[in-house]
């Protein structure tokens, strides 16, 4: 695959305009710790320390959508209990979703709550029904499928068993989104695939497979055979099956292709699946071809995978992906602020300090290294923040970076005493600093203590700031003027 062209797909996602229909689920991460066994009973204490919630199931397909830059639309029931008020709190939240939430009174909105001790689930609670909705209500989603899926390139069933995706409702979206010559991307749970017929791409995971052939797959040339006899059976145009550590295998007519895991190191599975779907979906609907928009799947739900919850990959962390295939390992290095700050939560719980120091890095230079160096030795886990794009240009004007964002950032994860890399947008790292907390804030010697962004913070805390020693003749400005020369 060529790198730049796959990057270029990327910028273009803002055109892709995608549907999903589906069950909503609340998704709730409790984290803590366990240090001893009950004196009650045979069964682990867990200490709690931390909650986090997130949309999941269908509305976590369209966070992954809106972080990779595409416009959304969701179409789901909930019931009129708490849970329902808070899916459709957060689902209001986002901006520039056109959201239906369709509420069913005496309906159990779905929940599942996850305990997590280190990176090890313990156990997993569900609260939730798997009836189908009351035909009064499937009928408003009928009727709001017929006013929507006009205005949309790609239609996601995201199927959960919930009951939201009735039959009629499937067969109705299909049929109407073929109609318009719309494309259908299936997530399906039920193991009777004739439910989906007609579908363009329908995306089981091989478990799923498994169950709707009726019989355990041996090797690769019966998983093609077993794709093909349905595509036959069920009018699919493709399957891309889902197969875990083993990657991904697109089967359509006469072709089949393998995309192999580009896993590193594997923390949590919730949600992967979800955005695969949508970043299939989302690649798709910006005028990528399926093979190309299947890699970019494939990448996407490596990268889930190796962060905690149900998480979202955005373009940035897409295109990151993307230019550090080749440097094993990096990819993790360079996250958003709310998955840093996870991160970062989880070594603070094992005692580690936290450093940070924060610059343009335009141009790496010896300079640049002795600094990062002297920060990696007053802690455990050093933070590198770097201004976005148009940050450096109002702090240097139009002709800077000399590297984008991510091409910056990537170098930066390449190097040994930095351990995550994240981007801000403002002209300081004030708001980053006020978010990560760090025990150590390091600047140059060429800043007095009360000229560093965010030292108050840190010392308000009880944390410290340290000025590095400035190695002489070393700066980007001066390597610009070299090479101008």
């Amino acid at each position: 695959m060529d790198i730049n062209l796959l990057s270029g797909h990327i910028d273009n996602f803002s055109r892709a305009k995608i549907l999903c229909v589906g069950d909503i689920i609340l998704d709730n991460f409790v984290y803590g710790a366990v240090n001893r066994i009950s004196p009650e009973a045979p069964v682990p204490v867990f200490s709690i320390n931390n909650e986090k919630t997130m949309l999941g199931g269908a509305g976590n397909v369209i966070r992954n959508v809106a972080a990779l830059g595409g416009k959304g639309g969701i179409i789901s029931s909930v019931g009129d209990d708490e849970t329902g008020r808070k899916l459709t709190r957060m689902v209001g939240e986002m901006q520039g979703l056109e959201a239906y939430l369709q509420v069913e009174k005496g309906r159990i909105s779905s929940k599942k709550t996850r305990y997590i001790a280190g990176n090890q689930q313990l156990l997993r609670a569900d609260h939730e029904t798997s009836e189908n909705i009351f035909p009064a209500l499937e009928e408003k989603i009928l009727q709001l499928l017929d006013a929507a899926i006009p205005g949309y390139d790609v239609v996601i069933l995201s199927d959960y068993a919930k009951g939201t995706l009735t039959q009629k409702i499937v067969r109705t979206a299909i049929d109407a989104a073929k109609k318009l010559g719309k494309t259908t991307i299936v997530d399906p749970k039920s193991r009777d695939f004739s439910i989906y017929s007609g579908a363009s791409i329908i995306t089981p995971n091989l478990a799923e497979l498994q169950a709707a052939a009726g019989k355990n797959i041996g090797d690769r040339d019966e998983l093609v055979s077993v794709c093909r006899a349905l595509t036959k059976k069920f009018g699919f145009g493709n399957i891309l099956v889902t197969k875990g550590k083993d990657g991904m295998t697109l089967v359509g007519g006469d072709t089949a292709a393998d995309f192999p895991a580009l896993v590193r190191e594997i923390y949590d599975v919730s949600g992967a699946g979800d955005t695969v779907v949508a970043t299939l979906a989302t690649a798709l609907a910006s005028g990528v071809d399926l093979q190309e928009s299947a890699y970019l799947a494939n990448l996407a739900g490596g990268i889930a995978v190796e962060r905690l919850g149900t998480s979202v990959v955005s373009a940035m962390d897409l295109k990151a992906g993307i230019f550090s295939e080749d440097f094993a390992g990096h990819t993790v290095k360079i996250l958003p602020i709310s998955e840093a700050q996870l991160k970062i939560s989880r070594w603070r719980e094992t005692g580690k300090k936290i450093g940070f120091t924060n610059g343009c890095f335009d141009l790496i230079h010896p300079g640049h290294v002795s600094l990062l160096s002297q920060a990696r030795a007053g802690c455990d886990r050093l933070v590198v923040a770097i201004n976005s794009d148009e940050s450096v240009k109002r702090l240097k004007g139009d002709n800077r970076p000399v590297q984008n964002e991510i091409s910056r950032a990537m170098v930066l994860a390449s190097l040994a005493p930095v351990d995550l890399v994240v981007i801000f947008a403002e002209d300081t790292p004030l708001e980053t600093i006020q978010a990560i907390r760090p025990d150590l804030l390091v600047k140059g010697a060429d800043y007095t203590i009360d000229k560093v962004i965010g030292a108050d913070v840190v010392k308000s805390y009880g944390g410290k700031v340290m000025l590095a020693k400035i190695s002489d003749g070393h700066s980007t400005s001066g390597l610009i003027r070299k090479m101008g020369t």
